[in-house]
């Protein structure tokens, strides 16, 4: 190690000692590879403060310097890239590099997800197909080939709406999704450093739409629509399905149709990933938004996600719950839900300028006029679910054979489990909020694709991932995980329940009561959130609070936390 510090300093030593002439290799890559005639906004840094001298060259070459910045050793520059690279040879200057947008939350979430390492090494969904079951997809430059103006990769579009014949999205919802999951942001204002790329940038789309004009829509659409992506599964490799929607939970999931629906394709051999829905403030009954997940997320086959608020870097320790993302255990079957969580909050994407939500909420924030009318900002669960189902898209491209129980496995196995215990935080209408992380909120952890894609996991048949359920012992007032027969969680060998939810949350398979939310050291205690006639009582209570009554979930919906007014809530 101390000879290659030493040979750095050498090196370091006899570039300062060449001469002007000689000074090259100044320009970033991404830079150097833009078309030499191409004019292009740019940062140019300099050994000292900006020459005097120096605006007069950059107008003999056709440039303009917009602003000094860092103390005067920084000039924000406009002019062609051809004209850049005469730049080089003076010694002068330091380094240039474009002015690359600051990116949003899609930005930061594909690359905290570790999506963007994967698309470098080669892999971004392609061949696989993805079917968006929501309010239909708008044509869109990012959901195109990489060359703009090239083919749509939404390869299949169909309208399931009662009374209306158009599969074109007018609500906007299903576009935004679309762009999560596969969207490739080469057309956006400025694209250098991809800020709007998806999960699986060369993933096919197969539009199915359900919800209408105001995002409503009924369930018979949604399993009509599993229905013609289970018909269409050979046709367009169909090997995902994103449901970023739910209704209200009305019987246990072995009755619920929607579940069904699910399942059947599940078995088909196609991925379902659903949001778990956004009643995560929910305080009615004491529930502190415990056993509010949706349905279909409710089905122990799916994989549910949860919403995390993104802290705009790059990295994912500093990423948290997002308040209102729904938490379990699941009303009636008290299923472990949600399954994984992912970024969900304020994530820029595709917008339909067409779309009922295009005027509801916000555009992105940047300085380019094209993002500003290309992409929105959004927050919901509906946001977090796209990012599962493109990381689902990138394992099956890695491995075309892998089974929709083995998808799961790997990314729930290979996720993230260290949280900080307690979070507190300013959402973006300056509400604070409080947040806890255990195994009905997180499940399984934060996806990390990349250690997913080379996990080597793999469930054997005859076994399934099916979320297990959850028993209670009110003398103990613990609860413990219920493992079926013909589930691989629990084996000690590759899937043990320690290792895919993490020592944090189990102590030998017993959920430690002073560590999670009914501690009797935690307001929430035990009497309040667990009590007989609330989570595990009579399911006519949640008749009363999921039909609509207190909730207002009688219509499907799509699981965003208020999309229709102002800024989208953290």
């Amino acid at each position: 190690m101390k000879r290659i510090v030493v040979v750095f300093l050498v090196v370091c030593v006899l570039a300062l000692a060449l001469p002007a002439w000689a000074a090259k290799g100044k320009m970033a890559k991404d830079l150097k590879n833009e078309p030499k005639d191409k004019e292009v906004d740019a940062i140019i840094q300099f050994h000292t403060e900006v020459p005097a001298e120096f605006e007069g060259k950059l107008n003999q070459l056709g440039g303009k310097l917009k602003a000094k910045m860092h103390g005067g050793k920084m000039g924000a520059v406009t002019m062609k890239v051809k004209d850049m690279e005469d730049l080089e040879e003076d010694s002068r200057v330091k380094w240039i590099s474009p002015d690359r947008p600051v990116g949003n939350q899609l930005f930061y979430a594909t690359r905290a997800t570790n999506a963007r390492v994967i698309h470098e090494a080669g892999w971004k969904g392609a061949g696989v197909g993805v079917a968006i079951i929501d309010s239909g997809i708008e044509e869109h430059k990012d959901l195109k080939n990489y060359s703009c103006g090239a083919a749509s990769r939404v390869v299949y579009e169909e309208n399931f709406v009662p009374g209306e014949k158009s599969a074109q999205d007018k609500y906007g919802h299903g576009t935004h999704v679309a762009g999560i999951v596969a969207g490739n942001g080469s057309c956006a204002g400025d694209n250098r450093t991809k800020p709007y790329e998806g999960m699986a940038p060369e993933a096919k789309l197969i539009s199915l739409r359900v919800l209408d004009s105001d995002g409503n829509g009924k369930e018979s659409s949604v399993i009509q629509a599993i229905d013609r992506a289970i018909a269409l599964k050979s046709t367009y490799n169909i090997r995902v399905i994103n449901l970023s929607l739910g209704r209200a939970v009305y019987e246990s999931y072995t009755e619920d149709p929607l579940c069904q629906a699910a399942e059947r394709a599940w078995k088909a051999g196609i991925v379902v990933v659903v949001s778990a829905g956004t009643l995560g403030r929910t305080t009615a009954y004491g529930l502190e938004g415990y056993a509010t997940v949706t349905s279909p997320g409710i089905d122990p086959y799916v994989i549910t996600v949860g919403a995390l608020v993104h802290k705009k870097t790059t990295t994912r320790v500093d990423d948290h719950l997002a308040s209102y993302s729904s938490k379990g255990p699941t009303a009636i079957d008290h299923i472990v839900k949600p399954d994984l969580v992912a970024p969900g909050n304020l994530i820029g994407s595709a917008m339909a300028r067409g779309g009922f939500l295009r005027d509801k909420v916000s555009t992105v924030k940047g300085n380019s006029s094209v993002d500003k009318d290309q992409y929105m900002t959004m927050s919901g669960t509906s946001m977090a679910a796209p990012m599962v189902a493109g990381a689902a898209a990138l394992l099956i491209s890695k491995d075309p054979g892998i089974s929709p129980d083995t998808v799961k496995a790997r990314l729930m196995k290979t996720a993230t489990k260290t949280f900080p215990e307690w979070v507190n935080y300013q959402d973006s209408k300056g509400i604070w909020r409080s947040v806890h992380h255990d195994l009905f909120s997180i499940g399984a952890g934060y996806i990390d694709v990349a250690a997913a894609l080379v996990s080597t996991v793999s469930v054997p048949a005859g076994k399934s991932a099916a979320s297990p359920a959850v028993s209670l012992n009110t003398a103990t007032k613990t609860i413990s995980m219920v493992f079926g027969s013909s589930v691989v969680w629990g084996d000690n060998t590759s899937f043990p329940a320690s290792v895919v939810w993490g020592d944090s949350i189990l102590s030998n398979n017993l959920l430690r009561p002073s560590s999670v939310v009914w501690g009797d050291s935690v307001a929430r205690g035990f009497s309040v959130v667990w009590g007989d006639s609330v989570v595990w009582g009579d399911s006519v209570v949640w008749g009363d609070i999921l039909r609509g009554n207190v909730l207002g979930w009688s219509l499907l919906g799509t699981g965003d936390p208020d999309p229709s007014v102002g800024e989208p809530v953290q």
